[in-house]
């Protein structure tokens, strides 16, 4: 779930040409008379790789009673708790007003952070009232023009620290209700697959890569439309199937490419409908053309999948048409090793999907993934291994005091996800939590699916309960 930023500030100062900037559609209505928008509209938004959801709010007016303009800042007040940060937008050229003093002494009351920006600098024609902003007592004024798509970079580099506050957040609770729940996940019970419900597979890659093709050798018939054109897929198709006995479902998706290059409106809603099968299903097959394997956008949908959390398998199509088959694995697995080491280990399937031949080496590599992608390590073994780890490598020290790892759980499965508890959780290094899910991948045989590592500022959570039991 994406973070909230709510736009609030006076009427008329751009906060519907802003909202519509950054949504990328003209879904507010924009007037130079003052108070067009008058209820709450939220948005879809994205600068970058940064996706949130923002909040049109209407413009802030000093009014009591039950007047029109009175319930107007009761709704933007309600936004404003409600989100996870506030951009307090001002008009640059107008400088400060009366009323952008009184509603900056409101904002600094709330509990909401608040992020200060000085709206239509283009051209420098605002820099004196985007000076005068700082006696609002906000911080530095961000310059921006929304209407020419001005200082976005800046908004970028202002909010990325509240949006990895609020996965981290995210994150925690998670973990925090895993672990408060006593009935629900057990580490040390045996995993079990589900045989009655559909193994559901997502087939993705970049246009005529041959997933279309591959899908129909699999289910042994022309079920999917194919040929030399790139983009005949357009939905996501689902297919029921059966392998050995065992019931899927197999997703065909449209072509995934670069979003600067996606221009039709069409292909766009194809590109989300794919993004949705890979949200949908448990393992996700990352189809690329042996021809010209790991190009920029083969890698970028290897990230997408692994930051949802999906198993992997990496499928190489074209087998046939390569020439030094032996140096051409070589050079992928030292690439893929390079460049996505978040995914270390993950399997690599090669077949030519129009002759058939080496198919039938994915099903059970398919199979195999999901089985780790469900992993239960019991927890005894879990903090065998991490004595054994922080003992041979342990945290680096913070400001000369030592951290000390206690207690490591296994909080839910797929993808398999781990709590480690410390005093000084806070202190231990982004390196330092990657060698260690680099030693679990290892120790526990993880390859090829997303590990997830929660450091806990916490005493070990389960220590009264195996006293009682040792009592007992």
């Amino acid at each position: 779930m994406p973070f909230k930023l709510a736009i609030v500030g006076r009427p008329n100062v751009g906060k519907s040409t802003l909202f519509n900037r950054l949504v990328g559609k003209k879904l507010a209505l924009v007037d130079d008379t003052p108070g067009v928008t008058r209820d709450r509209r939220e948005g879809d938004a994205s600068i970058a790789d940064l996706e949130f959801t923002i909040v049109d709010t209407a413009g802030l007016e000093d009014a009591k009673g039950d007047v029109l303009e009175a319930r107007m800042q009761k709704g933007t007040e309600l936004a404003i708790s409600e989100a996870d940060v506030c951009l307090l937008l001002i008009d640059a050229r107008a400088g400060i007003t009366p009323a952008d003093a009184y509603f900056s002494q409101l904002l600094r009351k709330v509990e909401t952070p608040v992020i200060l920006a000085a709206n239509k600098c283009e051209g420098g024609a605002g820099e004196a009232g985007r000076m005068e902003a700082y006696e609002l007592g906000l911080g530095a004024p961000l310059p921006l023009s929304a209407e020419h798509g001005e200082g976005l970079g800046d908004l970028y580099d202002a909010l990325l620290p509240y949006a990895r506050a609020f996965e981290e957040a995210e994150a925690n609770q998670a973990v925090e209700e895993a672990l408060g729940d006593e009935g629900g996940f057990d580490p040390d019970a045996p995993y079990e697959p589900d045989l009655e419900t559909p193994l559901r597979v997502a087939v993705v890659g970049r246009p005529n890569a041959g997933k279309s093709t591959l899908i129909n050798q699999l289910l042994g018939e022309d079920r999917m439309l194919t040929g030399p054109e790139a983009g005949i897929t357009r939905d996501s198709i689902g297919v029921e199937w059966e392998w050995r006995g065992r019931r899927v479902k197999l997703h065909d998706t449209a072509g995934l490419r670069r979003r600067a290059r996606v221009t039709q409106k069409l292909e766009k809603l194809s590109a989300a409908d794919a993004l949705r099968a890979v949200r949908f299903a448990e393992v996700v097959v990352i189809l690329i053309d042996a021809t010209i394997p790991f190009e920029k956008q083969d890698l970028h949908i290897t990230d997408l999948v692994e930051q949802e959390g999906r198993a992997l398998v990496i499928a190489v199509n074209k087998w046939d048409l390569v020439e030094t088959p032996q140096q051409t694995m070589e050079d992928l697995k030292e690439k893929l090793g390079r460049l996505l080491p978040q995914v270390r280990g993950v399997p690599i399937v090669t077949f030519s999907a129009l002759t058939g031949r080496g198919v039938e080496k994915l099903m059970p590599k398919i199979e195999e993934v999901h089985g780790i992608w469900n992993a239960r390590i019991p927890t005894a073994k879990l903090n065998k291994w991490l004595s054994v780890t922080a003992a041979k490598n342990p945290p680096p020290a913070s400001r000369g005091r030592p951290v000390t790892l206690r207690y490591a759980t296994q909080v839910k499965s797929r993808p398999p996800t781990f709590a480690i508890f410390s005093s000084r959780a806070h202190e231990v290094p982004t390196s330092y939590k990657r060698y260690l899910v680099n030693t679990l991948r290892e120790e526990f045989s993880l390859p090829g699916v997303p590990i997830r590592l929660n450091m806990r500022k916490r005493d070990n959570p389960f220590a009264d309960k195996a006293k009682k039991r040792k009592l007992g």
